[in-house]
């Protein structure tokens, strides 16, 4: 029963998470969303995944391994549409170095 309720909860958090990457894709923008949200997200992650092997516990192993792939996918998705954004509104040009950096 124990890992019932540790496979039922892993499946939640994977499509709570995966749903709410999906929204961002259909609304077209990453308004509001923190680059670093991801990069905090895949760390933190990759770093359970780890742990969780040391200890061996599959559930928390698959968990993460899902979550670190599941923030690569948001993160890639934030990435591709704050460029879409970008470009909409300013020229290539006109983004100054500091723009870019501020913008991640």
């Amino acid at each position: 029963m124990t890992e019932v309720i540790g496979w039922v909860s892993s499946i939640i958090l994977f499509l709570t998470v995966s749903r709410q990457i999906y929204k961002q894709w259909q609304a077209g923008t990453s308004e509001g969303v923190s680059m670093w949200l991801f990069a905090g997200q895949i760390a933190a992650s990759l770093g359970f995944a780890v742990y969780s092997w040391l200890l061996w516990n599959p559930v928390f192993i698959f968990t993460n391994i899902l979550m670190v792939l599941n923030g690569i996918v948001g993160f890639a998705i934030s990435l591709y549409l704050k460029k879409q954004d970008s470009s909409e509104t300013d020229s290539p040009d006109q983004k100054t170095e500091a723009e870019t950096a501020a913008s991640f």
